[in-house]
């Protein structure tokens, strides 16, 4: 085994296995301090299993990778939807919580309409200010609201959530342990994929959309089986919607402030794709409050016209 694929596999592993960490370990903390499993699905595990985004985009955008940064986070967004979410559902069809319709959704159209502007040939850094403020408010919202649904906090929960919280040392043993795991294997991922765009001579923007993209989301794919196979979808549905809100805002957000991006690298065709699963998503939600096989067969085969346009590109 050569080094990049060594550095591609091991790097998404531990990846997987870091994100799994941190999750279980903030999960349980948030549990102790009084949260709500619907607060903590639509937060904690959904921010959690978007982490590993937020490590790869970080270390690409202290690098200079801006198109590696930007095209994860996009790229994540689009494989979410139309990969991730498109998949379960044709597995299971799921259902959707009112509380996603009335908030969450209508917000990621809003955000994914707002990325274009922002990103259009780099972010500055008073940008970055602007989208992790609007994180801070989508929380402090979505807290309130969670709380004041007793009906929905009951019906919220999974694996990824436990339901017997270890204690406070092994939280917290979850938690470092988790992130000192993402911080390795990003790096070992990242610097991997650069490498074998170089040698393949892949644009960054295109790595960054596909291999990075829809290896960072594999914690989403994994939650989101596991929540819809075990007759919880309305948080395999939270967990995606949830997790782009993060990604759009938070790792942006984050990666902005630290290092603005002088070049996103992105094509029109990419944050169009974007902002198109967001905005199909809302009504296909809304009708029935029910994401089917054919809505799941639909979301799935516009994305592999989109991968086609993308090696075409």
């Amino acid at each position: 085994m050569d080094s990049i694929a060594f550095g591609l596999i091991v790097g998404l592993i531990l990846l997987v296995v870091g994100a799994e960490g941190l999750v279980r370990g903030a999960s349980a903390l948030a549990l102790r301090l009084g949260l709500t499993p619907l607060v903590v699905g639509l937060t904690v595990v959904a921010f959690g299993t978007s982490t590993p985004e937020l490590v790869v985009s970080l270390e690409a955008a202290m690098a200079g990778r801006g198109a590696i940064a930007a095209g994860n986070v996009v790229g994540s967004n689009i494989a979410n939807i139309g990969l991730i979410l498109g998949f379960v559902a044709i597995l299971r069809p799921m259902s959707v919580q009112a509380q996603l319709v009335r908030l969450d959704l209508p917000l990621l159209v809003g955000v994914s309409i707002l990325m274009p502007a922002l990103l259009w040939g780099g972010l500055l850094r008073w940008e970055a200010a602007i989208l992790a403020a609007l994180l801070l408010v989508y929380v402090g919202v979505a807290v309130r609201l969670a709380r004041r649904d007793a009906k929905a906090s009951a019906a919220m929960g999974t694996d990824a959530v436990p339901r017997k919280p270890a204690s406070l040392p092994m939280q917290l043993i979850f938690i470092a342990g988790g992130l000192g795991l993402l911080i390795y294997g990003a790096d070992l991922f990242v610097e991997a994929a650069v490498r074998a765009a170089r040698e393949a001579g892949v644009s960054e923007r295109v790595v960054g959309l596909t291999l990075v993209a829809v290896g960072t989301s594999l914690p989403e794919l994994a939650t989101s089986l596991i929540a819809a196979f075990r007759g919880e979808s309305d948080l395999a549905v939270g967990n995606v919607v949830g997790s782009n809100l993060f990604n759009a805002l938070g790792i942006l957000g984050i990666a902005g402030l630290v290092h603005p991006l002088a070049d996103s690298g992105l094509a029109p065709l990419d944050l169009g794709m974007m902002l198109l699963f967001a905005v199909l998503l809302l009504p296909l939600a809304k009708s029935g409050l029910v994401i089917s096989r054919k809505e799941g067969l639909l979301f799935v085969a516009i994305y592999g016209v989109y991968m086609v346009l993308l090696a075409r590109g």
